[in-house]
């Protein structure tokens, strides 16, 4: 009876196995649904790229990519969910900026490791941030700003999104390399930060492209420049970071896939290569650039490059103007 009893566990044990390998290996993947996590609230841009990108990965891959929702805490919630599902290509997680820029801010420390505990698949976009003024202050570009903050010490605010945001890190580190006695007005949100600059409470705004671009058309916000190295398609007259005379203080928005770690290079690649097709296509660049997005999808390396010369770009800024979340 025992030996039976025996017989019949390592029988479920192989068969188990089996179903695992069959459930990673790259020749049959995908053969089940496939979860992509974005650790923001539905309606932003990092959820509407992740839905543009899983409904062309359904389309050629035959299998159902779904987002779910999961915000929480600046985007750790979500993203620690992903970083402890198993590496079989079953889980992704798209992410934003917060991604890189939250283990570096938060006292007590985030659950999961940016480098350590993800696999870069792609990048899938990038927005740059923008600063733009309400229409009412004098200043009409970057260089009469710094010379209006600074004849009117402590008189001058500005509106940012969210507090370790890379447009918070970008307006921060206009004060510091210029010097400048600038209020900092956070806000729960681009669209209330947005909103309080159009109504002239705090006269100035860094803020990601994508939620400014229509008040900015509309004439409701002077963009002074666009924090990119090459114009944005959308608001080509905006001059960027060099042309406006404030070099090196480029900064984008970012928008990727990642996997956990251990994931089977040969399931990244074939994400990777899909993904890189369809953001190809004109029909999904011009939504990536309708949201004020460059397409990009670069190489799973680059990507994983690309977080780390960010980790140390956005680290000097947090040290130097004191930035914490208790």
């Amino acid at each position: 009876m025992k030996t039976t009893v025996n017989a019949l566990v390592c029988s479920a044990a192989l068969m188990l196995a089996a179903v695992c390998q069959a459930q990673t290996a790259p020749g049959t993947y995908p053969n089940q649904p496939v979860r992509m996590i974005v650790p923001f609230a539905a309606g932003g841009p990092t959820d509407v790229i992740a839905r543009v990108v899983a409904q062309k990965l359904t389309e050629s891959l035959g299998q159902q990519f779904f987002v779910e929702n999961l915000p929480g805490v600046g985007g750790n919630t979500g993203t620690a969910r992903a970083a402890k599902s198993p590496a079989n290509g079953y889980t992704l997680v798209v992410v934003s900026t917060g991604f890189i820029v939250n283990p570096l801010l938060y006292v007590k420390g985030v659950p999961y490791d940016p480098i350590k505990d993800f696999a870069p698949i792609t990048l899938v976009a990038a927005s740059p941030n923008v600063l733009s003024v309400n229409p009412g202050v004098p200043a009409k570009s970057a260089q009469e700003l710094i010379s209006l903050v600074r004849a009117n010490p402590g008189k001058y605010s500005f509106a940012q999104p969210a507090t370790g945001s890379t447009p918070h890190l970008n307006g921060e580190s206009f004060k510091l390399d210029f010097g400048l006695d600038l209020t900092t007005v956070p806000f729960n949100g681009a669209a209330p930060a947005v909103m309080s600059t159009v109504g002239g409470h705090t006269p100035i705004a860094f803020t990601a492209l994508p939620s400014a671009i229509t008040q900015i058309r509309e004439g409701k916000l002077r963009a002074l420049a666009i924090l990119s190295v090459k114009r944005a398609q959308a608001l080509p007259d905006v001059p960027t970071a060099a042309e406006a005379g404030i070099p090196g203080h480029e900064g984008d928005t970012l928008t990727g896939v990642m996997a956990p770690a251990g994931t089977p290079k040969e399931i990244i690649e074939r994400l990777h290569a899909e993904i890189r097709k369809h953001v190809a296509l004109a029909e999904v660049r011009e939504r990536l650039e309708a949201l004020g997005f460059s397409p990009i999808a670069n190489r799973p390396e680059e990507f994983g490059e690309r977080i780390r010369t960010e980790t140390v770009r956005w680290a000097k800024v947090i040290r130097d103007a004191n930035i914490r979340i208790e």
